[in-house]
Parts: structure tokens; C-alpha cells; sequence
């Protein structure tokens, strides 16, 4: 072993060993004023009252009690001065007698053997140092003299005559025979002053206060708290005699060959103490130098080898770094080239499509015999289709690119699925199926989101419905999330015993078991619709069509799977109608999920969020006002109508219709009930809808009622109307000639259509909403007649549809190819009241054409004053682009380059009206 790491060691023992004498040290001294404090204490409340304030109870009270200040004494104990002349008085005080130490050490009594009552007396001295109290730990000494043993009387007398603490050898102490020292003090009157001889502080003396330490205790307490006593073996001496040193503590265990001696100083200058520290284990032997030489040259060498390492791989993740940043770039160049792609696509398709249908459109206007239109018609549904399949696909890639953004516009959902029904009416009819809906009265009036993406939603379920239904019903419900789960009269309604058209549906709760809304650890709260702002919707399409096989059910959302190849040839379709429902869903915050048993239908269930557009209750009932017009329900405000239908769930539905109307309900299950109710004259009924089933359901009956019915006096009977499935059922037709004055409604029910059978029936004016064919026509002759209108386009066809489309209702049509052209034809002056640009065109596209024609009109407008250039003081021409561009960018940008409007081709005439009466009205 080096010299050096020799010393080192040396240095580290010392300062060890140094450390834990000084702690034991100062733990002592602790001790030590303490039990001086109690000499102080004793000559207080003891000798200087009369009567004593302590006796030994309250002595072994005290010090028990205080023993936490003493953590190295293992008891307290006084002992009184008392003079051969006062013994007698003193012992009869007492009640016990003065006894000798000295034959305790005589017969060596043992820990357990030692009883004060069988010491002898002691015999006469000239004075006596009897224990009179004591801790309870010390109470065995109570009346042994402290001066008959040899050492504790020269020690008693050292330390009156200095009135310091004084300490004795070491000793095996009674009861325990452990070795201990005992640390006394001299107690004094109190008129005791400072600077007293020692033969005054002899006669000033009254007793003696001691305390006991075990010192084998003492420092084996304080090595437990030092994390050494695993490494050093310690020993503590009291070196006085120089020639024989008394080993206080310590063990004979075999160390390192040298140790350290620190000085332990307790206080009494006579005695001399030491502990000596030497480390348990021995010096390492030579060969452990060459280990950890060795040792460090292998960390140095796999130092080394991590930094190689490290090295190596900070480069490799650099170049991955930059690798993955070109990869990066060149997906966003592939993002910006498929969508290009997709706009280019999109518009080349488009285009052509548009004058195809715009032609087939037109040729519709001509005079056709009943063949060529219906190859007309089908050439239209067949362009039709093909352009909801490029919708889709388009849709499916705006998805996958993350683009897909949704409005959030104020929409009357209850006209959407009137709408959807119109949609769907002529193929349910073909195939003989029901198709109903119902919409929660809770539900409001207005909503705030994407109607056209919600309409996309439900079009795609229903139609799925209907193309995998060939007899029962499809029907579609909408309610608040909170009447789910707050109620149970839903599910109620929608057991196989009572469905709409009587045939067993799948379990509609099973199809939203697994949603959000409705578990315990689900935000419950998000759905909720207590808020004005937002409504959480629930919608079903139940159908009672073929059901999905269990194998096909996974798979169900995924993009271009279907069922089948045997489904797939039979039905058609791309697979991609539910995928794209589920974005859409999830785009509204909602979930989606279906429930499906072969040979029983299926159920499809989602929930959107959508904002409220009738915060208050007063808006609610203003809109309510404002869409009664709209709807004719002014007109049968305060009439009653009374459904007969033994199917709550189908009478359910034709009631929401009516009562949308203004008209109250009342409803009954058989003709029977209802002659009665209309008979008794309890309330008057002003019109009756039988459903077609309960007027077939008994021929006699159905009779009886017609003619009961037309013999009520002094009312007017009511109305009858009979709802039939299908417009061409022969029963229908019998109907009409057995029953005259009964007027036939074929189902589904809609609004407009309820209001134009009303009318009808009762001779009241037609004030509705006209058919879908005569909606623009009256209000944009008015408008677009006598109206100068130019056409940008580049195609010739799309040119011919726009100017067919607009030029039969009075407007002036003047025709342009080029961006160029479209500058000239609108540099101010000019007699142009609007213009409908392409966007895609050679030489100078719609934007760059129309940026220069505002950039034109601002001129003119800064320049030109009110009298010239025919008296228009702001020019401004509407711009309206027409495009087969359907990107949301493209319309963004339409609207930055100063367009006022946007067509999408191909388009539909009406599309055309629309835009024209939104600018003109505006203006």
C-alpha cells in the first residue's frame, strides 16, 4: 500500500475519531449542567423551605420526567450531609436506618440478588451521606451512605472542598453490573458566596446530588446514530493512572494494526479519559492497487468507446434528421400535388358532366313523347350517379388530407329530412317499403352547424336502408341525448311488438352502448343540452332490411369494404358512403355505431353537437310566428284532427307531422272509438286521418263510420283522409270511388305535402310553399327580367347551358371565352348588370381577370363623379364564380379575389337562381 493512501487513511480515522469524541463529549456536558441545575434546585425548595417542597415522590417525578435532558445519566440520586449528632433524630425522621456500601462489594451480589433491607447498619462515623432521593431507576440506594466506600468518599470530599463536578473511576454498578461512572456535586446553603474557601464550602455543605452514567450504554447510543460503527471499532479509557488504564468500553476484536487516540475532557480536571478508534478491516493487500489500476483503465477504455459511440450516433440521427426533412418535404409536395391533382380532376371531369346534364336539362323543355323522356330521365340519373361517385371519392381524399372543414350556418333540421324524404320517396314507393321520421318536439326549431354535411349523413344512411330493404319500414328518429338517457319511454316505443310497420326491429339501445354519452366514466356533462349554446342530438335509421352478416359487421366502416361480391353486383355502390359518415361524425363531435341481425334489420345510431339558433325562449316563439306562414300552419291554427291508428308508433309520426301545422291531435286505435268521440259531441273534430290498415281491417265497420259520420247534425263533418303506403295501390284507387268525399295522402308524410292536402280538402287558398319546380320561377322573372348578363367561359357547352338556364326568364345574355374578353366587356362604362366568370381558363384565369376589374371599378370610382359615366356613382359588377373546382381553397380564394359568389359545376338550374336572387335582393 502506497504511503500516501496510508496517511489518507490516517486522516480519515483521526477525523472520525475526533468527530465522536467531541459528540460524546458534548453530550456529556449536557448532562452534567443539568444535574448541576438540579443541585441549585434541591438547595432552593429543599433546604432553604420549611417545611421541604420535595420529597421523594416529587423528586422521582421531576427527574423522570425531565430525563430527556439527561440522555447519557441513567439516574438521579441525593444524598444528605448528616453529623453523628443528628443521626438518631434523622433516622427516626426517616423511619429506616443508615446502611453501609461496603458489603455490598464484599459479597459480590449479583443483578438480582441485591435487597437495601438486608445491608447491615452502619457503623459510628462522624458524618453520614444517607440517599434520601432518588430516581425511580436508582431507588434500591435509598438509605445506603454514599461515604462508607472508600473512592465515593474521597470523591464527595474533592468536590465540596471544589465545588465543581467531580467524577469517580469506573465500577460495576449495583443492579445492572455494568460499568458506570458516578458525576457529583456538592449542594451548598444558599448564602454560599462565589469566592468561598474550601473550608467554608465544607461547612456550607448539605448533601450531595449525583447522577450515574453507564458508560456502555452512553457511547453505544451514540455509535448506533454514526454510520462508522460499521467501519471503526472504538474503545474509551480512564487513563488517571498512567501505569493502569481502565477500559470504560470497548472489545478485545481484532482491528487494523494502528489506531488514533482522541482526548475526552467531562469536566473534572482530575480524571484523564481517552477513546481510541482503529478501522475493522486491515489494509488492503498490494495486488488490490494493480485491480483498480486495471478497473480504471477499463472505464477509460469504455469511456472512450460510449464517446466513439456517441459520436457515431449523433451523425447517424443528423443524417436521419435530414433525411426525414426531405422525406417531409416531399410529402407535402405530394399533399400539394394530390390536391392539385384531385382540383384538376375534379374540374376536368366536372365540366363535361356539366354540359352533358345542363343538355339533358334542356332537352327536357322540348316537346318529348313519353319514350324519349323516359330515356331522358335515365340518362339524367345516370349522370346523377356518377357525380355523387366523384363527390365521394373527392370526399374520401379531402378526409385522408385532413382539408374536410365544416360550416356553421343557422338550418331548419326538420326541412333537411323532409327533404331526404322527398329524396327517397319515388324508390320506397317502388318497393313497397314505409318510410317515416320523427323529430322530438324538444328538439329546436333552428340549429347552428353544416347542413349540408348533416344532410349528407342521413342521405347515405337511408339510402342504405332502402337499398337493403325490400318490405317493412325505414324510419328515423331524432332526439335530445338527454331524453335517452333520462328517460326510458323511448325504448319503450321501439319493441318488435310496436315498431312502424309491425315487422321485428334490431334493439336500437345496442347500437349506442359503447358511446361516450352514455357510460359512467363518459362526459355526460359535454352532451348535455341544459345549455342555450349547445344541442346534443341523437339520430336513428332503423330498417327492416337483410341485416349484415356477422363475419362482414368489423369491417363496416372501413373505406371500400362491402359485405360481399353477391351484395356488391346486386346493390352497387363504392363502400365508401358509412366511411365517410364516420369522419363526418366525428367532425361534429359525435360518435356513430349500429346494431345488425340477419334476416331482421339493422339500426344505425350517431350523435352530433350542433349550436342552439333559438337561444331564448322569446326567439323561439318569434321564429316559431315567423315559419308558420312558411308552412300555411296560420290557416289551421286552433283546428283539431283525429288520427285512427291502433300503432302508437306509426300514429306518433303522422301526429308530429300535423301538429307541425298548428293543428292539435287526438288519437285513437279503432273506428269504433273514433265515431264515438266525433259522435258524443265532447269536442269538435274537424278532420279525421284513418291509416289504411284500419280501413281495410273491417269492411262493415269502415262502412258504418262513413255513413255515421255524415248524419251528425247541426256540425259540419269532418274531413276524412285515408294514409296509404303507395300512390299506385289499387286499394287506394277503391277507396277514393267507395268513399267520395275521402281524400287519399300517400305516405311518407311531408310538411309542404300535408299543407297542399289540407288546402285542398278544405277550399282554403293555397298560401304554402309552392312545388320545388315553381320556386324560383315568379320572383327571378321579376328579377332577372330586362337584366344584361355576361358569361365567361372558355367551353362553348357550359356557355349554352348557363344562357339556357337564365335566358328563359327575361334575362339579356352577351357571351365571352377568355379572361381577356371579360376585361374589355366590363371596363367601366358599361351596361352590364352581372357576370358569371369560369375560373379555369387559357391565357388569364377568373382570379387574375377579376382582380383587374376591381382594381378598374376602384379607379373609376376615385376618379369619376356622380354625373358621369351614366349617373353610377359606386362601380361594382356582381361576379359570381362558376367552376368544377370543389376544394375548399378554391372557394377561399374566389372570395379573396373580390368574387361575390360561387357555382359549382355541373349545376343545377336552381343553383343559378339562387346565387342571382341572393345578389339582386342584397342590392
Amino acid at each position: 500500500m502506497s504511503l500516501q493512501a496510508t496517511e489518507k487513511r490516517r486522516e480519515t480515522l483521526a477525523s472520525m475519531c475526533d468527530e465522536m469524541a467531541r459528540m460524546l463529549q458534548d453530550q456529556f456536558n449536557v448532562s452534567m449542567n443539568h444535574i448541576q441545575a438540579m443541585s441549585i434546585l434541591i438547595s432552593t425548595f429543599h433546604h432553604a423551605k420549611s417545611p421541604s417542597a420535595i420529597d421523594q415522590i416529587t423528586f422521582a417525578r421531576y427527574t423522570e420526567r425531565t430525563a430527556f435532558e439527561r440522555p447519557l445519566t441513567s439516574g438521579v440520586a441525593y444524598a444528605v450531609r448528616v453529623l453523628h449528632s443528628e443521626r438518631e433524630q434523622f433516622e427516626q425522621q426517616q423511619g429506616w436506618t443508615i446502611k453501609r456500601m461496603d458489603t455490598v462489594e464484599e459479597k459480590q451480589v449479583e443483578t438480582n440478588d441485591y435487597d437495601p433491607e438486608k445491608l447491615e447498619p452502619y457503623p459510628i462515623q462522624e458524618e453520614y451521606a444517607p440517599v434520601i432521593f432518588a430516581q425511580d431507576t436508582l431507588s434500591h440506594v435509598i438509605s445506603i451512605d454514599m461515604l462508607s466506600r472508600k473512592e465515593d468518599r474521597e470523591n464527595m470530599i474533592r468536590a465540596r472542598e471544589s465545588g465543581k463536578g467531580v467524577l469517580t473511576a469506573p465500577f460495576r454498578l449495583l443492579k445492572t453490573n455494568r460499568l458506570g461512572v458516578i458525576l457529583t456535586f456538592a449542594v451548598y446553603k444558599r448564602d454560599l458566596p462565589s469566592n468561598a474557601s474550601p473550608n467554608e464550602r465544607i461547612q456550607a455543605t448539605n448533601g450531595y446530588l449525583g447522577g450515574v452514567f453507564d458508560v456502555e450504554s452512553l457511547v453505544e447510543k451514540l455509535l448506533q446514530k454514526l454510520a462508522s460503527k460499521q467501519t471503526v471499532i472504538v474503545n474509551v479509557y480512564d487513563i488517571t493512572n498512567h501505569t493502569h488504564h481502565i477500559a470504560m468500553y470497548g472489545s478485545n476484536i481484532s482491528g487494523d494494526s494502528f489506531y488514533h487516540a482522541s482526548t475526552l475532557n467531562f469536566g473534572d480536571p482530575f480524571r484523564k479519559h481517552e477513546m481510541h478508534c482503529r478501522f475493522k478491516q486491515k489494509p488492503p493487500w498490494p495486488w488490490l492497487s494493480i485491480t483498480t489500476s486495471i478497473g480504471v483503465l477499463f472505464i477509460a477504455l469504455l469511456v472512450g468507446h460510449i464517446f466513439y459511440a456517441t459520436v457515431n450516433r449523433i451523425a447517424k440521427v443528423v443524417d436521419d434528421y435530414c433525411e426525414m426533412r426531405e422525406l417531409k418535404k416531399r410529402a407535402e409536395a405530394a399533399d400539394v400535388a394530390k390536391s392539385q391533382f384531385l382540383a384538376t380532376v375534379s374540374h376536368e371531369i366536372r365540366t363535361p358532366m356539366n354540359g352533358v346534364l345542363g343538355m339533358l336539362h334542356m332537352l327536357m323543355d322540348t316537346d318529348l313523347d313519353v319514350t324519349q323522356k323516359e330515356f331522358v330521365r335515365t340518362a339524367e340519373g345516370s349522370g346523377k350517379a356518377l357525380m355523387s361517385l366523384i363527390n365521394e371519392v373527392l370526399d374520401q381524399a379531402k378526409i385522408e388530407a385532413g382539408k374536410l372543414e365544416l360550416e356553421a350556418v343557422l338550418f331548419d333540421l326538420r326541412a333537411i329530412l323532409d327533404d331526404v324524404l322527398s329524396l327517397f320517396y319515388e324508390k320506397s314507393q317502388e318497393k313497397g317499403v314505409e318510410l317515416g321520421v320523427y323529430v322530438s318536439h324538444q328538439v329546436p326549431e333552428l340549429l347552428i352547424g353544416d347542413p349540408g354535411r348533416f344532410r349528407q349523413i342521413i342521405t347515405n344512411l337511408v339510402g342504405n336502408s332502402i337499398k337493403f330493404t325490400d318490405k317493412g319500414h325505414v324510419f328515423v328518429t331524432v332526439h335530445l341525448i338527454e331524453e335517452v338517457v333520462n328517460s326510458i319511454e323511448v325504448d319503450k316505443e321501439s319493441t318488435s311488438e310496436n315498431t312502424l310497420s309491425g315487422f321485428p326491429v334490431a334493439d336500437s339501445r345496442r347500437s349506442w352502448e359503447g358511446f361516450k354519452a352514455f357510460s359512467h366514466e363518459g362526459p355526460i356533462g359535454y352532451f348535455s343540452s341544459s345549455s342555450n349554446d349547445l344541442i346534443s342530438l341523437i339520430i336513428s335509421v332503423e330498417d327492416t332490411g337483410e341485416g349484415i352478416p356477422l363475419e362482414a359487421q368489423p369491417r363496416i366502416f372501413t373505406p371500400f369494404m362491402q359485405v360481399g361480391p353477391s351484395i356488391s353486383r346486386k346493390h352497387g355502390g363504392t363502400g365508401i358512403g358509412l366511411s365517410i359518415s364516420k369522419c363526418l361524425v366525428c367532425l361534429m363531435n359525435g360518435e356513430i355505431g349500429f346494431v345488425s341481425i340477419p334476416k331482421i334489420g339493422s339500426t344505425f345510431t350517431f350523435t352530433t353537437v350542433f349550436g342552439n339558433g333559438l337561444p331564448s325562449p322569446n326567439e323561439s316563439k318569434i321564429q316559431q310566428i315567423v315559419n308558420q306562414p312558411h308552412l300555411a300552419s296560420s290557416e289551421f291554427e286552433g283546428k283539431t284532427a283525429m288520427i285512427i291508428d291502433h300503432r302508437p308508433v306509426r300514429a306518433k309520426v303522422s301526429r308530429y307531422h300535423i301538429q307541425r301545422l298548428g293543428i292539435h291531435v287526438e288519437m285513437v286505435s279503432d273506428l269504433d272509438e273514433g265515431l264515438s268521440a266525433v259522435t258524443n259531441g265532447n269536442m269538435f273534430i274537424d278532420m279525421v286521418l284513418i291509416e289504411q290498415e284500419v280501413w281495410d281491417k273491417d269492411s262493415d265497420m269502415s262502412s258504418h263510420f262513413v255513413n255515421n259520420i255524415g248524419k251528425i247534425v247541426h256540425v259540419i263533418p269532418p274531413k276524412m283522409f285515408i294514409l296509404v303506403n303507395s300512390s299506385s295501390s289499387s286499394r287506394a284507387s277503391t277507396i277514393t270511388s267507395s268513399v267520395p268525399n275521402a281524400i287519399v295522402i300517400t305516405k311518407p308524410l311531408r310538411a309542404s305535402m300535408l299543407v297542399a292536402s289540407l288546402q285542398r280538402a278544405m277550399g282554403l287558398q293555397n298560401k304554402g310553399t309552392p312545388r320545388n319546380d315553381d320556386v324560383p320561377r315568379l320572383p327571378l322573372r321579376h328579377l332577372l327580367h330586362g337584366r344584361k348578363i355576361l358569361i365567361v367561359d372558355d367551353n362553348c357547352v357550359n356557355r349554352m347551358v348557363a344562357v339556357a338556364a337564365l335566358k328563359k326568364y327575361g334575362a339579356e345574355m352577351v357571351c365571352v371565352s377568355s379572361g381577356k374578353e371579360a376585361i374589355s366587356s366590363l371596363k367601366p362604362p358599361h351596361q352590364f348588370d352581372a357576370c358569371f366568370m369560369d375560373i379555369q381558363m387559357p391565357e388569364m384565369d377568373g382570379f387574375e381577370a377579376t382582380r383587374i376589374i376591381r382594381d378598374m371599378e376602384l379607379s373609376m370610382n376615385n376618379k369619376v363623379s356622380v354625373d358621369d359615366c351614366d349617373n353610377v356613382s359606386n362601380w361594382h359588377v356582381p361576379i359570381i364564380a362558376m367552376t368544377a373546382d370543389v376544394i375548399q381553397a378554391t372557394q377561399e380564394e374566389c372570395l379573396k379575389c373580390g368574387m361575390d359568389g360561387y357555382v359549382s359545376k355541373p349545376f343545377e338550374a336552381e343553383q343559378l337562381y339562387r346565387e342571382v336572387s341572393l345578389i339582386y335582393q342584397s342590392s
